[in-house]
């Protein structure tokens, strides 16, 4: 009798489960999101004849569509936005998506590629059993051998402990909360975080007439363009974004670094503090703790700009090496440098937030993933999943999506392929040879 191929399983009739009598579907793998984390493990998998469903708990692209504000747009250009068979094709390449167009990319990729998708489908817990995992779900239970999280690294944002020391009278909102500047009270704003998303809000809430404060801790400095093109062509075409997991002298640091100062507009321009200061924001240190109602900031601005001023020069360095390896000095621009960032004469150390100048807080600083329907001890005392290249600490479980996952590309979208392939193949080997041992 011919054996059955070693990465499929024959579909059982359903059994009844002894919580509500329910069927339970089996199927051999369950991924978990529809963002294009999941869809591009759903290609690799229907390509290699695994028999899978993707649970999504909203829509496909669900945290575009739910969790970013109204004028967000991609800061990777449109050239590099692609999935597994499937590249943008329309007619600005250096451009940078609208949200509108990112949820369009990923639907389609959806489409074409025929993905099992189960929308509106909450997980509640993943088990572990004895030949897989038991997942639970808002529709009923299945049970399968194998489970992809591509559920994101940004599900949750992170807020400091003191948010409850703040004074009532001053609005506290997350990137979650925020959708423009027309949904917040009249008067000041501070902006907590200078990441992207920090950087950002702080812009586009001073152009709307508003004072801004932007408090500022460790920060990754980028040129929107360098030499001619995009930065981002630079991290490519150098090989910086291919830099593996299992190469980057400290990983943990790595996955935690902010994300680079960037935006993406029409006019292709470097949003950095300089810029920032220039267009009247105020910037203050790190914000350290609540005192009787009083923000009270950090010292060492010159410190920290010095720090990022630093690693962006020897980025750059690391470019013109390249260019200069590869014959290519003759195809862009001389190499530049930039000004310093400009430390304020006189930041201020400390901020009354009941004296009404300001009226609201845009905490920016950081997401985080949540595992609360992780039943499997897999998860460390900091909320971060134990895995190796996204091979999680427990048999046939798995993950895409996390920051430097396999690679320093590993979050981007066009960073998905390479990753989601190898973890793919690496699920594959693991049910053959469950399949081998049955």
């Amino acid at each position: 009798m011919p054996c059955s191929t070693p990465s499929r399983t024959r579909r059982t009739s359903p059994s009844k489960s002894p919580e509500g009598g329910r069927a339970i579907e089996r199927t051999t793998a369950v991924v978990i999101g529809a963002g294009h984390a999941g869809l591009a493990a759903s290609h690799f998998l229907r390509g290699r004849s695994i028999d899978h469903v993707v649970l999504e708990r909203g829509e496909v692209a669900n945290s575009w569509r739910r969790e970013r504000w109204d004028s967000l747009r991609l800061l990777t250009p449109n050239w590099q936005s692609r999935l597994p068979g499937h590249r943008y094709e329309g007619p600005d390449p250096d451009g940078y998506m609208t949200m509108g167009e990112v949820i369009e990319f990923i639907e389609r990729f959806a489409t074409v590629s025929r993905t099992p998708v189960r929308t509106g489908t909450n997980v509640r817990s993943v088990r572990r059993t004895d030949d897989g995992y038991r997942v639970t779900t808002s529709r009923g239970e299945i049970r399968c051998r194998a489970v992809v999280i591509a559920s994101g690294a940004c599900n949750q944002p992170t807020v400091p402990q003191f948010t409850d020391a703040v004074p009532a009278s001053v609005v506290q909102l997350t990137p979650f909360d925020y959708h423009g500047p027309t949904n917040l009270p009249d008067g000041g704003v501070l902006v907590v975080g200078a990441s992207a998303t920090g950087v950002q809000l702080a812009a586009e809430l001073k152009r709307s007439g508003r004072p801004v404060i932007l408090s500022v801790g460790e920060h990754v400095r980028l040129p929107r363009l360098y030499r001619g093109r995009d930065v981002l062509w630079w991290m490519d075409a150098s090989g910086v974004w291919n830099q593996r997991h299992d190469e980057v002298d400290d990983l943990t640091r790595a996955r935690r670094l902010p994300s680079p100062q960037l935006v993406g507009t029409p006019e292709r321009r470097t949003l950095d503090l300089n810029a920032l200061a220039a267009m009247g924001v105020e910037l203050v240190g790190r914000w350290a703790a609540v005192r009787d109602g009083r923000a009270l900031f950090s010292g060492g601005l010159r410190n920290v700009f010095s720090l990022a001023d630093l690693k962006m020069q020897r980025l750059l360095d690391t470019f013109d090496e390249w260019a200069r390896a590869h014959g290519c000095d003759a195809e862009v621009d001389p190499p530049e440098r930039f000004a310093p960032t400009h430390v304020p004469e006189s930041a201020r150390w400390q901020l009354d937030l009941r004296s009404g100048e300001i009226r609201t807080i845009v905490w920016a600083t950081g997401l985080r993933p949540d595992y609360g329907w992780l039943d499997v001890p897999v998860v460390d005392a900091k909320g971060r999943l134990r895995h190796e290249g996204g091979v999680v600490d427990s048999p046939g479980l798995y993950a895409l999506g996390l920051p430097v996952l396999r690679r320093r590309k590993s979050t981007f979208i066009h960073g998905i392929e390479d990753d989601a392939r190898e973890v793919i193949d690496h699920l594959t080997r693991y049910l053959a040879v469950r399949h081998s041992l049955a």
